[in-house]
């Protein structure tokens, strides 16, 4: 009997799966499989214009772009890459700005208001007349939905270096144009960045202060009044961090601000003093200060400027040019403004210049812990022609001389002293400070750091950094010898600097 041949009956399918197209498939899935939580701590690491368009993936991503916690738009990812917004037309930035805004009405659009918190809005856009059109949809938001943080960073077509007075003037009209436009959307916010804008009235930045009632930081870059010898004085409930780079308001007076942790003030070249004094200010404990001083600007007593605050971190900036700190013999009472320092960073003292006077600030603040400084002079940040220094009033001599009143002055707390751009010269100010911190434990000191701007130009000065085994025990013999310490001295490459140490590099 001849063997019958029995046949399954025919599937939806020609073929089985190979095993490598089941992998395949199963990798491509991968994604989806992972837990709504999951994948929405993923979109929340977009910006909105990447998370809104994953919407169209499928009715579920749809539903999780809908429960985004974190919303930031930035006007200039709709930029192509390597296009400056200099170069752009007026309509290119007004089709920028409605992009992202439309971008995050899609979004919002699908959000259920009080259904999910908005942890964080964050709008980056360009100061153009269309602004109060489609800022007004995010102020929108911002009344309908639970929002925690709302930031507006403001950007203006022209960047920093290219800006004219009469453009700055502009911008600044511009922006207290939105600004009167759009206070619903200006009162919920909690941080607002601007830059390029001078104000023709000095009473701008109160009434921004006035309506931001929420605001915790307040950012200005190349900002003032057109009036530069006013007085700006700043009251605020909630304000926690205020920074001011290369602005012209007049004296800045921090006149009651409860909260604020944080201050940044960074270049102050048309005032002879700093235009800085501090009132309440019970919560500060950082401050920031960088100049490029010239041979007119006045020197900087700390004791007078901290005396009513209780600062435990302080950045000092040099920008390579003169020291523009008074070293001082401080009385008791004068040196109780540097009771709760902390940590001491010097950052950018020009190179060749006797580093003693440093020493003032390690015998006024004995809770230092950890003590920075960076020697080094940037030539792509230095004016180097001659006789534009000379015409600019730039200082033939940037260092500053001190002498301790105490011979055998010893300090218990300092742990930690850190060195970028380390030279040979500066070994007896490493065994100045390891005999006085007698509980000194570790001594970090880098080699020259590499900024991608200086690549091309030869250093000002050669580079000493001892590089051989024999020349650096022969530095740390040189820098402990008599001296009875435990202190670890590590000679470190500027391409391995230490995460928690990086932050101290202010250039």
């Amino acid at each position: 009997m001849a063997k019958s041949h029995l046949r399954r009956p025919a599937s939806t399918s020609t073929a089985k799966p190979s095993v490598s197209t089941i992998r395949k498939l199963k990798q491509q899935d991968r994604l989806s499989a992972l837990p709504d939580d999951i994948l929405v701590n993923i979109l929340d690491r977009l910006d909105v214009l990447e998370a809104a368009r994953t919407s169209i993936l499928s009715r579920r991503w749809s539903r999780l772009s809908a429960e985004l916690s974190r919303l930031v738009i930035k006007a200039q990812d709709v930029m192509s890459e390597g296009v400056r917004s200099a170069n752009m037309s007026d309509g290119d930035l007004v089709r920028m700005n409605a992009t992202a805004v439309e971008a995050t009405k899609n979004i919002l659009a699908h959000r259920n208001p009080g259904e999910h918190t908005i942890r964080l809005l964050s709008t980056t856009f360009y100061l153009k007349d269309d602004v109060p059109i489609s800022i007004a949809h995010v102020g929108d938001a911002m009344a309908t939905h639970k929002i925690e943080e709302a930031e507006f960073t403001v950007l203006t077509q022209k960047e920093r270096m290219q800006c004219t007075p009469d453009d700055g003037v502009n911008y600044g009209a511009q922006f207290v144009s939105f600004f009167n436009e759009c206070t619903g959307a200006f009162s919920g916010l909690t941080q607002l960045c601007l830059e390029n804008s001078m104000f023709a009235e000095s009473d701008t930045v109160s009434n921004i202060l006035v309506t931001c009632k929420q605001l915790k930081y307040l950012g200005f870059l190349n900002c003032g009044t057109e009036g530069f010898m006013t007085i700006l004085q700043v009251e605020h409930p909630q304000l926690s961090e205020l920074s001011f780079v290369d602005c012209c308001f007049g004296e800045v007076e921090l006149k009651w601000l409860p909260r604020l942790s944080r201050v940044n003030f960074v270049i102050w070249r048309i005032y002879k003093d700093l235009p800085l004094s501090f009132g309440h200010v019970p919560l500060l404990e950082a401050v920031t200060l960088v100049n490029v001083a010239l041979s007119w600007h006045k020197m900087v007593k700390l004791s007078t400027l901290l005396s009513e605050t209780s600062v435990q971190e302080l950045h000092l900036g040099f920008k390579c040019e003169k020291i523009w700190v008074q070293p001082e013999c401080l009385t008791k009472r004068q040196a109780s403004a540097f009771q709760r320092l902390r940590i001491v960073n010097l950052d950018c003292i020009p190179e060749g210049y006797d580093l003693t006077w440093t020493m003032f600030i390690l015998e006024a603040a004995p809770s230092l812990e950890e003590f920075y400084m960076t020697v080094m002079d940037h030539p792509c940040e230095m004016q180097m022609n001659k006789k534009r220094r000379k015409k600019a009033l730039y200082s033939k001599r940037k260092g500053v001389e001190w002498e301790s009143p105490t011979s055998n002055f010893v300090h218990h707390h300092l742990t930690k002293l850190i060195i970028f751009c380390f030279d040979s010269c500066m070994v007896s100010h490493v065994r100045r400070v390891i005999k006085a911190a007698v509980n000194l434990k570790d001594v970090y000191l880098y080699d020259r750091l590499t900024c991608d701007n200086c690549e091309h130009l030869e250093p000002l000065k050669p580079n000493t950094f001892p590089l051989s085994k024999k020349h650096r025990c022969s530095m740390r013999t040189l820098m402990t010898q008599g001296i009875e310490s435990h202190a670890r001295i590590r000679f470190l490459s500027s391409d391995g600097i230490h995460d928690d140490h990086v932050d101290m590099i202010l250039f």
